[in-house]
């Protein structure tokens, strides 16, 4: 129905001639998720939208992955839609990013709504988030898909013939068959713990000094070959030659080092070190840490053979290596000498008795050019039948290059399979690998998604990510992820990006608390003067008609009564100042006003914002009163939508007609049925949904409506039906997936201290506070203009576990629009 005709329409205009037809659409729009935000969308373009029955709902962590794995796979790889909403042309969706924000609940997000203006209008879903105990970036990648309701996700790639004795080869059981780049072969912090790294913040390594590299590191980093000879002194191994090479295979660094203890020992058949060599170097240990501190570039990345003991010996921490001695594992945790690996790899002879010691130089080299190897061929066996392992020799040109396809003949385990590991697989039967069969084809999504070839990226802190990717990047500030994710020049198919700066200035409860406190306050209001001996219950029955009481907290001075009045939504507050303010209880005139503290001052841009948001853009807030209530208030049916004052358009006023006070007889709303709504409203457009909020076991007092189109709404604020049939109507203000407004504010107020100084640490809190959510606006907004079309894009507040209860944390989601082909 066109809102002209709805708005000047007469009750004999109002016939049920298309009522069912109307009802019936509406419903399977409902179930579908058509037309859940009201909007008009282009043609086939991907998009998202909520299920009715789920607004109100918490989404989980198990929810949300469950999302992108249908995003990123479809049904194609044998995944259903979400059960809770849905994603309308997933195959035109060509890519997914997910921007976690450690430390921020929903709570946060209202508290600063005005600030954070890009993430409230570039997201037109929003949802409640379950707060978890689990790393959510970790658990994005690592989470297994379930593909048990389709085909196999494996289908469509070419089955590969592995030999059975392959299948669980230490190398293939630790990275799979598939060619990564460097950041998947670095040790994990664990690793680093556990193989006796030096790890900043362990017990034993106080004194050691730790390198300027910074927590990033891409597969494009440079390598350095690191080795180091050792003397043995009173204090046990001391450092006294260091070797580095650069990626190039340059010595950059080659020097002698003069231990600090008394020489027992210069153990030369294996360093190569005499005391004729060492009489006359005055370079110390400090020195030398020094040097290498200068030399090696932020992102650089130390590789050696068994480079702990290398550390260990020059007291220096560095976060990022990788270690040959773990690359090419043997069996029961053994492992090669790097003597063996040069001459079988590189065929090249190291170590040799001609020599006299090692040579940290020609060891380094070695072990870079060794990593080189791994991380350019890569460790799988070509997906090809072969009877036998064939040696290849390496010329000079092949080890400087090493561009290798990643499905070439001649890969790590097949060119030295026999050499290295004694497998000899003419005697074995070579078998088919299905993914219910090979561990190597993993179900977890990161897996999955590379197998298929497309990239994966994770932008953030270090050790957050349990998990070998193909691409992660590691970094200590937010404006380092936003820059790095920027300076992509090709955007990942699933990318994760994790701000992390808010966690360390909302780990104090009281924080918690202070926002929550300005939350429940805009749902406040200040009564008086009541009669004398007005009691709290009837001053509920007094405010009832404006909208579900929470709390009434009485304020008796020496001379007159107030009262304190909680609502539970933001609209019951609104309609209390523009509809109960002058009212005259027996002769005496009532004022309703707001709170007057520093969180109200800025109240009413909130409340147009909020009225604006694309949550409200098409819904209305609705009360009916009964008949002898609504005449003792005399309802002006001709302000009842938008031209009462300049704060609030858009609620209806309410002035005295002849004194009476609403009591408990009048002051019970009438009944209100979804039935009843959906015909008295469905007059000025299709009705989307209609929520009834009520108490088990009473009728609802209030209820909330939403059109499927803004102009709907705009003709009902404008009717003077409405006024007539006692409907009080003002736009919606308290996002739907809030049970209520002040849930958002449950928290239990700090007590026992100093409120001056509590104020002023807040209060420079708060500044802080309020120049980081800018910061992460803009952040936000950047990257959301950064991200390629038909891209889903979801940003998480986690939320927090707390000692005094949990709080929800906000997921927000959007497909961004854009043209997009058939995938």
């Amino acid at each position: 129905m066109d809102p002209p005709s709805a708005a000047t329409g007469g009750r004999g205009k109002r016939k049920k001639t298309s009522a069912a037809p109307e009802k019936n659409k509406r419903l399977k729009i409902g179930e579908d998720g058509e037309g859940m935000d009201g909007c008009v969308h282009p043609t086939h373009s991907p998009r998202i939208s909520l299920l009715l029955n789920r607004l109100q709902q918490p989404v989980t962590l198990n929810e949300l992955t469950e999302l992108l794995h249908y995003a990123a796979l479809g049904k194609t790889g044998g995944i259903t839609q979400p059960s809770w909403c849905r994603l309308h042309h997933q195959r035109k969706v060509k890519g997914v990013n997910v921007v976690i924000v450690n430390g921020l609940t929903q709570t946060h997000f209202y508290k600063h709504y005005l600030t954070l203006q890009h993430l409230r209008i570039n997201y037109t879903s929003r949802v409640t988030f379950t707060p978890s105990s689990q790393n959510i970036a970790s658990e994005i990648f690592s989470r297994e898909v379930s593909n048990s309701d389709g085909p196999s996700i494996y289908q469509k790639k070419e089955s590969v013939k592995m030999h059975k004795a392959l299948r669980y080869h230490p190398v293939i059981t630790k990275f799979g068959t598939q060619t990564r780049g460097l950041t998947a072969y670095l040790l994990s912090l664990q690793e680093m713990i556990q193989r006796h790294y030096p790890v900043k913040g362990m017990p034993g390594f106080e004194d050691f000094v730790c390198t300027d590299s910074v927590n990033c590191v891409t597969d494009s980093s440079p390598l350095y070959g690191l080795d180091c000879e050792m003397c043995l002194t009173e204090k046990g191994n001391e450092l006294t030659r260091v070797s580095l090479v650069d990626s190039d295979g340059n010595c950059v660094l080659d020097e002698l080092v003069k231990p600090e203890n008394r020489i027992l020992d210069y153990l030369t058949r294996f360093s190569g070190i005499t005391a004729a060599m060492l009489r006359p170097v005055t370079t110390t240990l400090r020195d030398m840490q020094a040097k290498i501190k200068a030399l090696l570039p932020w992102d650089a990345v130390l590789v050696g053979h068994s480079l702990n003991g290398d550390l260990v010996a020059l007291k220096l921490i560095h976060p990022h290596v990788i270690d040959t001695s773990l690359l090419y594992r043997k069996e029961f945790g053994q492992r090669f000498k790097l003597k063996v690996l040069a001459e079988t790899v590189l065929k090249r002879q190291i170590q040799t008795k001609k020599k006299m010691g090692h040579d940290s130089i020609e060891d380094a080299a070695a072990a870079l050019e060794l990593a080189q190897y791994f991380i350019k061929t890569g460790p799988q066996v070509t997906p090809h039948t072969h009877t036998h392992t064939h040696t290849h020799t390496h010329t000079d040109r092949d080890r400087a290059d090493l561009s290798f396809s990643p499905y070439a003949h001649c890969q790590v385990l097949e060119r030295h399979l026999e050499e290295l590991w004694g497998y000899t697989l003419e005697e074995e039967k070579e078998e088919e690998i299905t993914d219910s069969s090979a561990p190597s084809l993993s179900l977890r999504f990161a897996d999955i998604l590379q197998t298929l070839g497309r990239t994966v990226a994770f932008i953030g802190k270090r050790s957050v990510v349990a998990l070998d990717l193909s691409n992660q990047q590691w970094h200590s500030s937010d404006k380092e992820v936003l820059a790095s994710y920027r300076k992509q020049s090709q955007s990942s198919f699933l990318s994760v990006l994790q701000f992390s700066s808010f966690s360390d200035h909302v780990k104090q409860e009281q924080r918690y608390q202070r926002v929550c406190a300005n939350l429940r306050d805009m749902c406040v209001v200040f009564a008086g003067p009541f009669p004398a001996g007005f009691s709290e219950r009837e001053v509920k029955r007094f405010f009832c008609c404006c909208g579900p009481v929470r709390k009434i907290k009485m304020l008796n001075t020496a001379v007159r009564v107030h009262a304190e009045v909680e609502f539970e939504l933001l609209e019951g507050a609104v309609l209390a100042l523009k509809v109960l303010n002058g009212l005259s209880l027996q002769g005496q005139s009532i004022k309703v006003q707001r709170p007057v503290n520093e969180s109200m001052l800025d109240l009413d841009e909130t409340l147009d914002a909020l009225m604006g948001d694309a949550l409200n853009t098409s819904s209305l807030y609705v009360i009916k009163t009964k008949l002898r209530t609504a005449e003792s208030m005399n309802i002006s049916a001709k302000v009842n939508g938008h031209t009462v004052g300049a704060q609030f358009p858009g609620a209806s006023t309410i002035t005295t007609a002849n004194g009476l006070c609403p009591t408990k007889a009048h002051n019970k709303t009438s009944k209100l049925t979804e039935e009843t709504v959906r015909e008295t409203f469905g007059n000025f457009g299709a009705v989307q949904r209609v929520d009834l909020p009520a108490k088990p076991g009473k009728y609802a007092r209030h209820a909330s409506i939403k059109f499927e189109s803004s102009h709907s709404k705009h003709a009902a604020l404008i009717s003077e039906d409405l006024s007539m049939e006692n409907y009080v109507i003002c736009p919606s203000l308290t996002p739907s997936h809030l049970h209520s407004w002040v849930s958002l504010a449950t928290t239990v107020d700090a007590e026992g201290e100093d409120t001056e100084k509590t104020h002023m640490h807040n209060s420079h809190q708060d500044q802080e506070m309020e120049l980081m959510m800018r910061k992460l606006d803009r952040y936000l907004g950047k990257i959301f203009k950064s991200l390629p079309p038909c891209t889903l894009s979801v940003v998480v507040l986690p939320g927090h576990n707390g000692v005094h209860g949990d709080l929800p944390g906000l997921c927000f989601m959007e497909v961004k629009s854009g043209s997009g082909g058939e995938q």
